[in-house]
């Protein structure tokens, strides 16, 4: 949730936002696991898919390969009806294709895409009900075939790869949710819906029985700030999704936006932040997990740079240690909690006066 108003800064005219060509070639469909068949559209799947991880051919993927297995993300993607073609497909045929399993949610079912139709209406103040929906399905059906659950848009783009190495410290049964942390609302800051969070199989445990008990209402103005009160409510633990370095990894914008822009005195951005935020090259850490805003062609244009691009004769000038999961009731380290504290709790913001974008 961001108060009224452009959701960033306008881009300057060198940096055009591109139209999206419908005759771009994207990457293999997703496909389900095992012989690497596409699952059918009449068998059931419900707009469910499993993924193969597949590294560029000749490179090593085993620490990669090792993750995949040990930390299971189910990715669910929120998308709609007029959305399925002109967003949500290069999301599938992009990064979605690297979750173990991937799941559309959209208000009707589609078994062609596919997607699973919730039965709620699409509109900006039904996205909470749907949120609700989609995590009750979830742990209905899904909770056996992972150990986090991630949430994101239709125009979220997600490095799976470095989203796994910031929840390996993490024992999956912890109440934990993470993503980017914004300030107002909540004791505990909530995290932005645009950037996409993920929940702990603890998490989801604890959240389910409460949505059907009533313990958290399943209607709210905005969706991740409703989400982000009602885990409080619960209990639910606030992760530090930084890096080692104390650099953010869930990104609210495009990466030209955080890389370039200067945002003006008095944006929202900087007041809702939890964390001080850093302009320009130094805002992004190396291990980057989300961005948001990206636009079908953009999506095919991060996949490339995220999986294929590489300098010839350098190896990675970032690489922290992967830590083995903690028990339960101790401190992670050192890939998903930092040494540095963050700030004192603030003063909740006051509601703004009518819908914001996100």
């Amino acid at each position: 949730m961001a108060p009224p108003g452009p959701p960033y800064p306008p881009r300057s005219t060198a940096w055009p936002r591109r139209t999206l060509q419908e005759d771009v070639g994207g990457p293999r469909p997703l496909c389900s696991t095992g012989r690497g068949r596409c699952p059918r559209p009449d068998s059931g799947s419900a707009g469910i898919s499993g993924s193969l991880l597949r590294g560029p051919a000749g490179e090593d993927a085993g620490v990669a390969r090792g993750l995949f297995q040990r930390v299971r993300v189910l990715c669910w993607v929120m998308t709609a009806p007029q959305n399925l073609e002109s967003k949500a497909r290069h999301v599938r045929d992009t990064w979605a294709r690297h979750c173990n399993v991937a799941l559309f949610v959209s208000s009707e079912p589609a078994p062609h895409f596919p997607a699973l139709g919730l039965g709620v209406p699409e509109g900006r103040g039904q996205l909470y009900r749907k949120t609700v929906r989609a995590l009750q399905f979830v742990h209905r059906h899904l909770r056996a075939r992972a150990d986090w659950f991630l949430k994101a848009d239709d125009d979220t783009f997600v490095l799976l790869d470095n989203l796994r190495w910031l929840l390996a410290a993490h024992p999956p049964q912890r109440p934990l949710y993470l993503g980017k942390r914004f300030r107002p609302f909540t004791r505990q800051g909530y995290m932005s819906g645009g950037a996409g969070y993920v929940l702990s199989r603890g998490a989801l445990a604890r959240l389910a029985p409460a949505l059907a008990r009533g313990t958290c209402g399943h209607g709210g103005p905005e969706e991740d700030v409703a989400l982000g009160q009602c885990l409080e409510r619960l209990g639910v633990a606030v992760g530090d999704s930084r890096d080692t370095r104390g650099r953010e990894t869930f990104h609210p914008f495009p990466p030209e936006i955080h890389l370039t822009h200067r945002f003006a005195r008095g944006f929202w951005y900087p007041r809702y932040c939890w964390y001080p935020v850093v302009e320009g090259p130094q805002c992004c850490s190396d291990l980057a997990v989300s961005f948001h805003y990206v636009s079908g062609q953009e999506m095919y244009e991060l996949e490339y740079l995220s999986q294929r691009l590489r300098p010839y004769g350098y190896r990675p000038r970032y690489r922290p240690a992967l830590s083995p999961p903690t028990a339960p009731g101790t401190p992670a380290a050192p890939n998903a909690t930092r040494s540095h504290t963050g700030p004192e709790v603030p003063e909740p913001c006051p509601s703004p006066s009518r819908t914001p974008p996100r």
